[in-house]
């Protein structure tokens, strides 16, 4: 057995340490848990958890030290009072379970404890400081900007300015400023509503609103700020300037709405606002083009969003922004619009590294490689740490967080799924992707009723948006509403310009209700379309399975694998495969998957 002998030096300087990281009366928040340092008291889910001295002690050491090493020496030396010999194998072990236990987080497969062999321990769930007992968050949304000029092709400037600012504003003062996402402002374009209205649906304590007006290669921009309360503008200017200092607009714009706000602007944020992402004003202008055809979502606009990002790219190799935009195109097509994964991997993979190489403390470039670990190299693990490092830079990016809620949903770590999830919603409320993804996160949990839920939500959001039935068809069949499911499946096929998957799972419910030739119809049009173009292996290995034809489900896996069909990654989550899964045929596919790589 292994012994400490605790001295008090050591432990005093340990106490001292932790004294400079946590104020007494902090509250800091982590998946479904609350801890209370004041109130020395853990909750879940609002409802406190019992835990006894040593392990509180222990969690509050390890939050303290959250992404840190806590060495197993540092913990004794907390927990133990001087002088003291300490069994670290019924003593140490039996906190760090304990403290396991009540978190649900097991050693074999850690969301919130890592264990590091040989040294210690380590907090690696996402932790956020909710702030001191009874001091709120602050929320801010930056409403669309005006576009005051002529021109209406100078729209995607006033877009963009809008974009920029909510990413230059989340970077300001992450644990006390939350700030809405863009698609949630942007459904206030050209609204009627009033502020007071605007600010109460958001949950908004203060409100930007502002306009651009172009006069040849002359911008003014005017931005207001108003506090939400009593529409009281806070503070309000005018800047007028060429497209070349709109870095310096953004840096200011920051500075400004902070000393209004009474929230701290440290050196270090201060550095980062003043770093222009590229000094090209043109690859600037090509970025905010394309950033405002991507937007659109759909595959013409996003053909358009890849040459705006190419041109920007071309002008400024070192963009890290417009390399981000290209690899999350790319690394999204398989999903999105049933492109050969082989056909736009290397490009992806470029992109992304060309991004995070470029700037590796920009969240959309950590994003950008998050989505390629994800989608194209079947690594969500190091999916997963890129999420979580794109959170660590901009909490308030909310594409980060619904992303690792995906990532975590199709690992099984469900409650810290719904946390990011939550959080995702919570920062850009009205984005219909957030609660369909929400939906694909439930369904993944088994939890098809919230499924349906979040899905409807969705199509409430956007009724033409495919993403949204999908999500709400599949919800639906595995409901056993065979109606509703059909209904959704054919209004996302509608809509999303013939993708794959609402076709495939029309064509598995045929199997299954034994309508034999309909099914038959549907892998008869699968193979004629797939001699046109890429139709992933997927689709019709699901119809096999409708049919329980699982020699030939189990043909179409392995080409599947061959292609590095992205659907693939729905098979250790989705229902519909679970008569297979004792197959070893379907063993060795997950196998060779190797989606969290624990075979390597």
């Amino acid at each position: 057995m292994k012994y400490f002998a605790i001295g008090r030096q050591s432990r005093n300087y340990v106490t001292l340490k932790a004294a400079t990281l946590m104020a007494p009366d902090s509250i800091f928040s982590f998946a479904s848990f609350e801890l209370d340092i004041a109130a020395y008291e853990l909750r879940q889910n609002g409802q406190a958890v019992r835990l006894e001295r040593r392990p509180m002690d222990l969690l509050i050491l390890l939050v303290e030290r959250r992404r840190q090493l806590v060495t197993r020496g540092e913990i004794v030396e907390r927990l133990w009072a001087p002088g003291v010999f300490v069994d670290v194998e019924t003593g140490l072990n039996t906190a760090i379970r304990k403290v396991r236990h009540v978190l649900q987080d097991p050693s074999d497969a850690p969301v919130f404890i890592e264990t590091v062999p040989g040294k210690g321990y380590r907090f690696i769930a996402e932790v956020t400081l909710i702030g001191a007992r009874g001091e709120a968050g602050i929320t801010i949304a930056v409403l669309p900007f005006d576009n005051l000029g002529a021109d209406p092709e100078r729209e995607y400037l006033a877009d963009g300015l809008t974009e920029e600012t909510i990413a230059s504003l989340g970077q300001i003062d992450p644990e006390r400023l939350s700030v809405i996402g863009r698609t949630s402002v942007m459904a206030y374009k050209r609204t009627h509503k009033t502020l007071a209205e605007i600010g109460r649906e958001l949950g908004a304590a203060y409100l930007i609103e502002g306009s651009v007006r172009t006069e040849g290669a002359r911008l003014r921009i005017t931005p207001r700020l108003i506090r939400v309360e009593d529409q009281v503008q806070m503070w309000s200017t005018s800047y007028d300037s060429e497209p070349s200092s709109l870095f310096a607009f953004q840096r200011e714009l920051s500075t400004a709405i902070a000393e209004q706000i009474r929230l701290r602007l440290s050196p270090e944020r201060l550095n980062a606002l003043s770093r222009p992402k590229t000094k090209d004003p043109e690859a600037y202008d090509y970025y905010l083009r394309g950033r405002y055809f991507w937007n659109q979502l759909s595959p013409a606009t996003t053909r358009r969003a890849m040459e705006y990002y190419a041109r920007a790219t071309e002008r400024d190799p070192e963009y890290a922004l417009a390399w981000s935009g290209m690899a999350d195109a790319f690394a999204s097509s398989p999903i999105t619009a049933d492109q050969a994964p082989l056909k736009v991997a290397a490009q992806a993979r470029n992109a992304a590294a060309r991004a995070v190489a470029a700037d590796p403390n920009s969240p959309d470039a950590q994003t950008s490689a998050g989505l390629v670990h994800l989608w194209l190299d079947w690594d969500w693990p190091a999916a997963a740490l890129a999420f979580r490092r794109a959170i660590a830079i901009d909490p308030s990016y909310s594409m980060a967080h619904r992303m690792l809620g995906i990532v975590l949903a199709h690992l099984g770590v469900h409650v810290e799924s719904r946390s990011a999830f939550r959080r995702a919603r919570e920062l850009d409320p009205l984005s219909a992707t957030h609660h369909a993804l929400s939906a694909q996160g439930a369904f993944a949990a088994r939890d098809f009723a919230a499924a349906a839920q979040f899905a409807q939500q969705a199509v409430a959001i956007d009724p033409e948006f495919w993403v949204g039935y999908f999500q709400l068809g599949q919800a639906h069949e595995r409901l056993g509403n065979r109606e509703e499911a059909f209904a959704a499946l054919n209004q996302a096929s509608r809509f999303s310009g013939g993708n794959s998957k609402p076709t495939a799972i029309r064509g598995y419910m045929f199997g299954k209700m034994g309508k034999i030739k309909e099914a038959q119809d549907v892998l008869d049009t699968l193979e004629a379309v797939s001699n046109e173009r890429y139709i992933p292996p997927f689709a019709a290995a699901l119809v096999h399975v409708g049919l329980d034809q699982a020699a030939a489900a189990f043909q179409h896996l392995e080409r599947a694998l061959d292609t590095r069909d992205v659907h693939l990654m729905f098979l250790p989550i989705d229902a519909k495969w679970d008569g297979l899964r004792p197959d070893p045929r379907f063993q060795s596919v997950l196998a060779r998957c190797a989606f969290s790589k624990e075979s390597e």
